[in-house]
């Protein structure tokens, strides 16, 4: 079942994770071919179990091609499959916060995407109007001003989904303005997330920042006032081909929580609370999570992969070995991430 480029797969430019993996895969020089729109229709690939973007085609133990989606194992298969500039750093404890950093940016910062886009008229106008034309562009108005007008009313009605709504809006947009910043001072001190070499926590991060500041204009203008640095570093993740990935890039794990401790306190401070709380909710068997982030209210339905990503976490933190366990303590302490790590 190992991989073979070019890696065929099916995305949209408005789609996060496809960007999340474009980028991954430019940086790591593996060949690609893009189908976008109604592209896969034409080519007799199979259909995935859950509908997501982006889908690729991969061979099975059969060596039989399957639909895959899911960017984070996605990755973790191509990490093993293609050698040379790991986006993965060696390092346990390094990886461990890659880890933790890289689901922050898939599973949280999604929520201020998906909540700026359709929660405010012009970024729901922007949005009508732009997703469409970049599935079928060549499509006549009358068809993609009534795909523009399903795409709105379908999202919007879905926003309860990742927890966007009148209760949570507070949390999610101060927790965006916070990110902003503490980016902002981050990028000061090394190009990436973990050093001066990409990693999967930064395709992760700039995958939303490529709709947040790049294009709805309600998070675009916040983050060109308040963070301009934030938007320029995401046109230049958007392809690192060109870019070394020298072996001693990456901060030396004494120097994670200096970098990183601000950052990871903005985890701790919004997103474990989240998981543990949807965990908790699922435990109990309820459907809906009732709780309190950052000192306010939150409700949302309870969202079982989310739950799989706590379980992921703490395998992957229980995995590692005493050392290494202490080392990943020393970063998480008094950030509220430690939280999650109790079995």
């Amino acid at each position: 079942m190992t991989s073979s480029e070019p890696l065929i797969f099916k995305g949209v430019p408005g789609s996060p994770y496809t960007r999340k993996m474009l980028a991954y895969l430019r940086f790591r020089h593996i060949g690609y071919q893009l189908l976008i729109g109604d592209q896969a229709s034409h080519m007799n690939l199979p259909e995935a179990k859950v509908q997501l973007l982006p889908t690729f085609y991969l061979p099975n133990e059969q060596d039989e091609i399957e639909a895959v989606v899911d960017s984070t194992p996605l990755i973790r298969r191509f990490e093993q499959d293609f050698i040379g500039r790991a986006a993965i750093p060696q390092n346990p404890v390094l990886a461990f916060i890659n880890d933790l950093l890289e689901d922050y940016g898939d599973e949280w910062l999604t929520k201020a995407m998906f909540h700026y886009r359709w929660y405010y008229q012009d970024d729901i106008t922007t949005a009508g109007k732009i997703l469409p034309r970049w599935s079928n562009n060549g499509a006549s108005e009358d068809e993609l001003s009534q795909y523009g007008s399903y795409i709105s009313d379908r999202q919007i009605s879905r926003l309860y989904v990742v927890g966007s709504n009148d209760t949570t809006a507070p949390v999610i947009e101060a927790s965006y303005l916070r990110f902003l910043k503490i980016f902002d001072q981050l990028l000061q001190r090394h190009r990436f997330v973990l050093g001066d070499r990409p990693s999967s926590a930064d395709f992760a991060i700039y995958a939303q920042l490529t709709q947040l500041a790049k294009f709805d204009p309600t998070p675009m203008k916040l983050c060109l006032d308040l963070a301009p640095r934030v938007h320029a570093w995401t046109d230049i993740v958007d392809d690192l081909s060109g870019q070394p990935a020298a072996d001693d890039g990456w901060i030396e794990p004494d120097g994670i929580r200096e970098h990183l401790g601000e950052l990871l306190s903005e985890v701790g401070r919004v997103y474990i609370p989240a998981l543990l709380a949807n965990n908790a909710a699922i435990d109990a068997g309820r459907d809906q999570m009732d709780s309190t982030i950052d000192g306010q209210p939150w409700t949302q339905p309870t969202f079982p992969y989310q739950a799989k990503c706590l379980q992921t976490l703490r395998h992957r933190y229980f995995s590692l070995d005493r050392v290494e366990r202490d080392g990943v303590d020393t970063v998480l302490a008094g950030t509220g991430c430690e939280a999650f790590l109790s079995s």
